[in-house]
């Protein structure tokens, strides 16, 4: 069994986000981690690994530092990892990033492809389906559990406060939640080996059948209007009162606020 895990290295967003003058993340200029959805995915695939032997290629889509993120995930126990990296790719929304990613995946062989729900950085949950549709594969997405029966895969799929069933015959993709399971750690020895590890790294040139028009920036049907950090509250209004002052005070405030008519 061949099985391709997408993960995607995005910013820590406890050490704040910066943006370019045109809208999109400043990647290069933050800290940055494996996307936890993604993660869960290659501890996904590792276990498939574990139980039945499989070749487990772990694929990224992002600057030359996102091979940082394919080492931790060979030090976890992935066998190789591929970068696909090229300045015309950047600044890509979704649509021009699954259609870069899937034009990589044509060019391996693959009985599964596994990728997280959504990246904390966009949360649009679309890459995972979108490459399943330019790939012409089945997927099931928010998988809790995963199963092999034979050439098909049984996965149950989250939904509200139940969950499906669903069994599809390989190839096809599954998004993981990021409850999926508890990712292992790094060892010692992966850590080694991954830092000795030699990392395919793909371009533009390498991408037979992708549409220039389709990739980047200029390919991205998505226009950002505007982008801004986190926005900062007020430091608001400040009284000093007694006791029952400070009651008066709040009541009739939440009166003014509509939250009680007292």
């Amino acid at each position: 069994m061949k099985v391709i895990v997408c993960i995607k290295q995005v910013p820590d967003t406890a050490g704040g986000v910066q943006f370019n003058p045109d809208g999109t993340l400043n990647r290069a200029a933050m800290l940055t981690i494996m996307n936890p959805d993604d993660k869960a995915g290659v501890e996904a695939a590792l276990r498939l690994k574990d139980q039945y032997g499989a070749e487990v290629t772990v694929v990224t889509m992002g600057l030359p530092k996102a091979a940082d993120v394919l080492r931790e995930a060979i030090a976890m126990g992935a066998d190789k990892g591929i970068l696909i990296t090229d300045r015309v790719l950047g600044g890509a929304d979704t649509w021009a990033t699954s259609s870069t990613i899937a034009a990589g995946i044509r060019k391996l062989d693959y009985d599964l492809i596994i990728t997280g729900r959504q990246a904390i950085d966009g949360d649009t949950a679309q890459v995972g389906p979108q490459i399943s549709e330019h790939l012409d594969i089945p997927v099931i997405s928010y998988a809790q559990d995963i199963k092999i029966e034979g050439d098909s895969v049984v996965v149950q799929r989250q939904y509200d406060d139940r969950y499906h069933i669903v069994k599809a015959q390989m190839p096809c993709l599954i998004t993981c939640l990021s409850e999926l399971n508890e990712p292992r750690y790094m060892t010692p020895g992966g850590i080694f080996d991954a830092c000795e590890a030699e990392i395919t790294t793909w371009g533009r040139a390498d991408l037979v059948g992708l549409d220039d028009s389709n990739i980047g920036l200029s390919g991205s049907p998505t226009k950002i209007a505007k982008a801004s950090d986190k926005v900062r509250k007020g430091a608001g209004e400040k009284v000093n009162l007694d006791t029952e002052e400070s009651v008066a005070y709040l009541i009739g405030k939440m009166t003014e606020k509509h939250v009680c008519g007292l």
